[in-house]
């Protein structure tokens, strides 16, 4: 077995495991990025991915278009984060508690309109799921190749948008705005900066990636939606956000290891190890929990998190 797990293809394997078990986490992690660095706590994540995943099956089972789910599914994130704008942002109501309510709100509704789409069938439908595209030329580097150039498209864009959001916060005036807001909305308002509008349009953005996360997980990693598609990766992606300190490219780090745990105990009940299914489930979960209370202390949270913000209140 020992030698099986230092084989070339079991590593090749790994690679690629990775590589799509960190996708979701890393739409997701984005989006909640976005959203905090602008001062609202999104805990309606976990919902919004799984509905995301359910809007995007039922879309390609009707349409027969992957790509409209794909849309569909970042719509549906979208208005769901304006339901939590307007509880938040507008309303000043606590982050938590609307966070945790559109999440069983969004559950519900899924489990909801799913059945009454198909019942409760013993064999859950399918649908034909992306096929992975491989890069020329790179997926022929030894080992590496297959693992990293041979993915679903959704996690290549899942990789440029890294970059990009990086770029966006930390490079331009839009990021510095954003920023700002999240730091201080006080201050953002002073000098004509609409908080309100930011928060909101950050939200929303943010829930587009969080409901296209979702939908990779019905439409590329696997071909059918089930209540428990999600397993917790929405908490995850939360999770990733405080070990990254906020970054896109921090947090992106946090969701490979957690990938690589994650496909490194699917690989080793196919070996046939002799633990417990349970056990290797829980592996990437318990290091995450591990991990995120060693970086939480040194976390720099954004001053304006959690925080409401009214503009009756900038003279007092």
């Amino acid at each position: 077995m020992i030698g099986e797990i230092f084989s070339a293809a079991f590593i090749t394997g790994l690679i690629g495991a990775t590589m799509r078990m960190a996708t979701p986490i890393i739409l997701a992690m984005l989006g909640e990025i976005i959203a905090e660095r602008s001062g609202v706590l999104n805990l309606g994540i976990e919902g919004t991915m799984l509905f995301g995943a359910m809007t995007g099956f039922l879309v390609t089972m009707n349409t027969g278009s992957l790509w409209m789910g794909v849309l569909m599914a970042a719509i549906v994130g979208m208005v769901l984060s304006l339901l939590m704008a307007f509880l938040v942002v507008f309303l000043g109501l606590s982050q938590h508690v609307s966070g945790l309510g559109i999440t069983l709100l969004a559950t519900g509704l899924a489990m909801f309109i799913y059945r009454l789409q198909f019942g409760s069938p013993l064999v859950p439908p399918t649908v034909a799921p992306f096929t992975r595209v491989q890069i020329p030329g790179l997926v022929n580097i030894p080992i590496i190749g297959p693992g990293l150039f041979d993915q679903y498209v959704l996690t290549y864009v899942a990789w440029v948008l890294i970059p990009i959001v990086s770029i966006v916060l930390y490079r331009t005036k839009i990021g510095l705005i954003i920023r700002t807001v999240g730091e201080n909305p006080l201050a953002a308002d002073t000098v004509g900066v609409n908080v309100n509008l930011t928060r909101t349009l950050c939200l929303v953005v943010g829930g587009a990636f969080m409901g296209v996360g979702g939908a990779f997980l019905t439409l590329a990693h696997q071909n059918m939606f089930l209540m428990d598609v999600i397993g917790g990766r929405g908490w995850v992606a939360v999770a990733m956000v405080i070990f990254g300190n906020w970054d896109p490219v921090k947090g992106t780090i946090g969701a490979l290891i957690f990938g690589l745990l994650d496909g490194l105990q699917l690989r080793l009940q196919t070996l046939g190890l002799q633990v417990p299914f349970d056990v290797l489930l829980m592996i990437p979960y318990a290091i995450t929990i591990v991990a995120l209370v060693g970086v939480s202390r040194r976390a720099s949270v954004p001053a304006g998190l959690l925080r409401p913000y009214r503009r009756e209140d900038k003279g007092g």
